[in-house]
Order: structure tokens, then sequence, then C-alpha cells
């Protein structure tokens, strides 16, 4: 039966799948990321992460623990000397998964395997939380009132220096009056233009004849 064997034998026995997840952890501590499809990815999580955690304390039998897993020198040398100091600081996850889409031949789901310190786009500067009891915010509440009630009397008791304030006398400037200067005025003279009379001629009158004025009476 196969109870509690639930893991991905990924098609091959044990000896091929072992190595074969041998090399990808080396090369996985050499060029810290590694395209692997999804399936063969999550296996290696699963396979060396607890190999890292191995790595935070350095001792003889952890590297002898290490090396008969990986099988590598040089990988399990980058991974007591350079990795185990990045990752010093992270109690677990030391991989991160990213998925990349599926690979054109057979249509696998295709993943990006990395080691997480080692991606500058990601990292993130970690905030230290610290729990503070209730008792601490009443005793640091109490002791703020004392500092300020100490302040308030200092302040009471040292009287404030005031600074004289020299006046500095105003210098009234006399306004000097300008004298007008009257201008004469030019008065000039009229020149009278003598109106000529032009003579009147008188036209003589014409007198009617006395006779013409007799007939017609007697008529």
């Amino acid at each position: 039966m196969r109870h509690r064997k639930k893991f991905n034998h990924l098609g091959r026995k044990k000896g091929h799948r072992s190595s074969m997840l041998a090399n990808m952890a080396c090369s996985l501590i050499e060029h810290k990321r590694i395209n692997t499809t999804l399936a063969k990815a999550k296996a290696l999580k699963k396979f060396v992460e607890p190999l890292i955690t191995k790595s935070k304390s350095d001792t003889t039998h952890n590297r002898r623990i290490v090396f008969s897993r990986m099988k590598q020198k040089n990988a399990v040398a980058e991974l007591f000397r350079d990795v185990a100091v990045k990752v010093a600081d992270r109690p677990g996850g030391y991989t991160r998964i990213i998925r990349l889409g599926n690979r054109l031949g057979d249509n696998a789901d295709m993943a990006m395997i990395e080691l997480v310190d080692y991606n500058d786009i990601y990292v993130t500067k970690k905030k230290k939380t610290t729990r503070r009891s209730r008792r601490g915010k009443k005793t640091e509440t109490n002791s703020q009132e004392v500092v300020n009630e100490q302040l308030d009397e200092v302040v009471e008791e040292a009287p404030a220096e005031e600074t004289p304030v020299e006046e500095t006398p105003v210098e009234e400037t006399p306004a000097e009056e300008t004298p007008v200067e009257e201008t004469p005025v030019e008065e000039t003279p009229v020149e009278e233009t003598p109106v000529e009379e032009a003579p009147t001629e008188e036209a003589p009158a014409e007198e009617a004849p006395a006779e013409d004025s007799d007939k017609k009476e007697d008529k």
C-alpha cells in the first residue's frame, strides 16, 4: 500500500530522481536561479531548503550530511561560505517559484526557482516588531507626565528677562519753504483799428409831374 507516500516520482526511479535533484540543487546554489518545469521546481524546493537550514550552523557533521545529498564539494563550500551568511536572519522560505508559462514542445508548465535573498528587485528591508504590554504604556505615559510637570515648574521659577528696548529719537527735519517767484504778466496793447465809414449816396427822388395828377382827379 502507498499510505503516507504522497510525493511526485517525476517518472523516474529513486536513484535517477535523487541524482537529478542533487544536480539541480548544486546548479541553484552556484547560479542562484534556474529554469525548469513546475513539477521539478516544487520537488527541488522540498529537497534543497532543509540543506540550506543545515548550512546555518557550520559544523563538520552538517557538512557531511549536506555533502552526502549534493555530492559536489564546490557547491557545498559555497553553500556554507556565502549562502549561509545571506540567509542567516531568515527563518525559512529560502526559495521562490515564479511561473513562466508553457513550453512549446510538450506544453509543460515552466517555472523559475531562485534564492530569495539574491533577488534585488523583491528584497525589502525588515522592520523589527516588538510587543509592548499595557503596563509598559502606562509607565511611559506616567513618566512623560512627570517630566512635563517638572518642565512647567522650571519655566515658572525662571523669570523671563525683559530686554529693554532703546527708543531712538526721531529727528524732525524742518520743511524748507521754496519761495514762489511771481512772473509779471505783460499786458499786450490792443490796437484799435479805425472803422472806415462808407459815404452813403442819397438817390434823388423822382418827382412825378403835377399835371398828370390833376387829370386823374378831373376824371
